[in-house]
């Protein structure tokens, strides 16, 4: 069972908030974020059907020592206690996912009654307790049924995608207010189709652009059927990852292969999202064809956006080197990566902690794209956690990245960067995808074999930043 708060969200721990000089609008989305892959569990139950991922993390080496979703986190059956344990912490909303297949296990055709009750019971569990929901329609859990028919390689699956977003829409539309259509597309394009490191595992940087363009499209059908469905002061978007990339010094050749690197990790979703078209040269320099489309597409995928979600993990510090064919993309891109970063520090992803990259990144999209508002979906760091057997799990590291992190978000804001929330990535120490088990990004931990749940530090200080900024009545 989960454990309760050890005092009251205004007494906790770690209440040394004030540090954080910023200010933020008392409306601010101060939130957690989760997927429902890596955390619900439940694989074979209710009626839900296999996802790619059941089938990729199924297969032998796919996933560090063979780890699966099956069980996750047992969120399925521990759905309260988690609401339950958010309330208690403060939190003041959450972004999850709904598992396509647990709503339509054929991907289309037949609903399961029973994986929309669930999501229903979800939703009014959270607004009992006054947190926010924010949906995400696709967390990269493609039907397997889908898959077998070409998967985002088959222009019919963005078309399933918007049937399956109204059906979800006529069901919680008069609750939700938040929906995001998609997570990080170029995760499911590149790392699905071009290096294979995700599900399906392909690898086909062909493959990989026409996914990505399959993907927006399934976007850019699924926003009207949405806003047919939801109530009128919806807030329709998209999550984006996004890797900023600084030249590691002045030579013209770094700053064209710094130039090249960002289109490629960062403009490649985001041009033709609010702009109608894609960077200029991106595929000339992966050395690709453009994708198919029709002449109406990238009308479609620019639709316009109530929000973008912006998930931010990390920067890249590149040089320039050799082109070559073929081989991996940062060799096609002409440019590699310098790291380790000399004086920087690592999270056990190996991704360097640079939080000014956080602001830089949102400075720049507001003026580059001038989105009406900018949600960060995602921000947060996977460190080596120990559990002492009690009621106590130090994470310092992981307090420091958020303390800063949230500071450079508030810098941003100050700068005119129209931010309107902050989810924390994640709740729950979950499956990571193919690092299966072995890396924790919650501010809770889980303990596995028992599924017991215990707050981190980081999580207590959290709880006392976000109690720090609640209005005083």
């Amino acid at each position: 069972m989960g454990q309760p708060a050890r005092t009251a969200p205004d007494t906790l721990p770690h209440s040394n908030t004030l540090e954080i000089s910023a200010s933020f609008p008392p409306d601010f989305l101060w939130g957690v974020a989760t997927s429902a892959y890596q955390i619900e569990g439940a694989a074979y139950e209710d009626g839900r059907g296999p996802s790619i991922w059941d089938a990729f993390s199924g297969t032998p080496g796919k996933t560090y020592q063979g780890d699966t979703g099956d069980i996750a986190a047992d969120h399925y059956h521990r759905m309260e206690e988690d609401v339950a344990l958010m309330a208690r912490l403060g939190i003041g909303a959450y972004r999850f996912s709904i598992s396509w297949p647990r709503v339509l296990p054929q991907g289309k055709g037949s609903v399961n009654s029973r994986g929309l009750d669930f999501y229903e019971r979800l939703v009014d569990c959270l607004l009992a307790h006054e947190i926010t929901p924010l949906i995400t329609l696709f967390h990269w859990d493609l039907p397997l049924a889908l898959q077998s028919d070409g998967g985002w390689l088959n222009r019919e699956t963005a078309l399933a995608f918007a049937d399956y977003a109204e059906i979800v829409a006529r069901r919680l539309g008069d609750r939700v207010r938040w929906w995001a259509t998609l997570n990080e597309p170029w995760c499911s394009a590149y790392l699905g189709h071009g290096s294979g490191e995700h599900a399906p595992g392909l690898r086909d940087l062909q493959a990989a652009i026409t996914a990505g363009h399959h993907l927006l499209l399934a976007h850019g059908l699924a926003l009207p059927r949405l806003r047919a469905h939801t109530r009128s002061d919806a807030q329709l978007g998209i999550v984006l990852n996004f890797t900023p990339v600084y030249p590691a010094d002045e030579q013209p050749e770094t700053q064209e292969s710094a130039q090249q690197a960002d289109a490629f990790h960062n403009r490649w979703f985001i041009e033709p999202l609010y702009c109608a078209r894609y960077p200029e040269a991106l595929f000339s320099a992966l050395q690709v064809q453009p994708p198919a489309m029709e002449a109406s597409d990238l009308e479609l995928i620019a639709a316009p956006l109530d929000f973008l979600g912006v998930n931010y993990y990390t920067r890249l510090l590149v040089r320039a080197s050799a082109p070559a064919n073929g081989g991996p993309i940062s060799a096609r891109l002409a440019h590699e990566t310098v790291a380790p970063v000399p004086g920087s520090s690592y999270t056990e992803m190996g991704w360097e902690v640079y939080p000014s990259g956080l602001k830089d990144l949102l400075l720049r999209l507001q003026h580059e794209y001038q989105p009406k508002a900018m949600v960060v979906t995602e921000n947060g760091a996977a460190f080596h956690d120990e559990w002492d057997g009690n009621e106590h799990i130090h994470d310092g590291c992981r307090i420091a990245y958020l303390r800063q992190h949230i500071q450079a978000l508030g810098e941003a804001l100050t700068s005119g960067a129209a931010v309107r929330g902050y989810f924390v990535w994640s709740l729950l120490d979950n499956f990571e995808w193919a690092f299966g088990y072995s890396k924790r990004f919650g501010i809770v931990y889980v303990d596995y074999s028992t599924q017991r749940r215990i707050v981190k530090d980081s999580g207590y200080w959290y709880a006392s930043f976000i109690a720090a900024r609640r209005p005083r009545s």
